[in-house]
């Protein structure tokens, strides 16, 4: 039975107001463990009123969980996630590190890794954003694989714009998607790509400047910036 004191009390200063969102914050975490779902650390763990759960749903510990989040059966959510305003599917496997904001809606087995960080972005299933990339105003189609520091580029100063990424497309490390842009179904993008031009179905594209290489280069340089000596340390 909830305490009567909890139900009565008023509010009138920042103490009072962080008291009675603790009161909340227990309640919210006791519903959703008895409904099934496992919070590793329940008191580092913030959900919201309207946070609606499937089966078996698992959260690590300090995963903050804003308004108008859907989680649906399997999902695992990492340490240190912030999530906000979106759909995650069946079984999907969100951060740790990662901040989905509002927008993002997640296919079933999803996959969003380290430091990702996605915004008004439909990713299909078996999609995988594993490492240090922005995915923003962005469809991405199902069992693409998007590489490590890849951008979406999606504002210009004036407006957004949108990428769309096909199915079974694989994009690259630190690659940069300059909106509006399409990569087709299953084309392939270089890593270190600046990708400008859409890219027809099961293309390569490769942006790359060619490497250079100057024998005893270095040696030169040492020579030219220490006249000789042995640079300090």
């Amino acid at each position: 039975m909830a305490n009567c004191k909890d139900e009565v009390r008023g509010i009138n200063t920042k103490a009072q107001l962080a008291e009675a969102e603790s009161v909340m914050q227990a309640r919210l975490r006791k519903a959703a463990m008895e409904a099934g779902v496992t919070l590793i650390a329940p008191e580092t763990v913030y959900l919201s009123a309207d946070t609606v759960f499937g089966k078996d749903v698992t959260i690590e510990p300090f995963v903050v969980i804003g308004p108008g989040v859907s989680i649906a059966d399997g999902a695992v959510i990492h340490s240190f996630s912030h999530i906000v305003e979106t759909t995650l599917g069946k079984n999907v496997s969100i951060g740790p590190y990662a901040r989905l904001r509002p927008g993002t809606s997640l296919g079933d087995g999803a996959r969003i890794g380290n430091f990702v960080e996605t915004k008004a972005a439909t990713l299909e299933a078996g999609v995988k954003v594993n490492h240090l990339s922005y995915i923003g105003d962005a469809t991405v189609g199902a069992n693409s694989n998007i590489g490590a520091g890849t951008i979406t580029c999606n504002y210009d100063g004036f407006k957004k714009h949108k990428t769309v990424i096909g199915q079974g497309a694989f994009v690259g490390t630190n690659s940069s998607l300059v909106a509006p842009v399409t990569i087709g179904n299953g084309a392939y993008i270089g890593s270190g790509s600046v990708i400008t031009k859409d890219v027809p179905d099961d293309a390569m594209a490769l942006e790359r400047s060619p490497q250079t290489i100057r024998e005893g280069g270095a040696a030169r340089y040492r020579e030219m910036k220490t006249g000789g000596k042995t640079p300090q340390k």
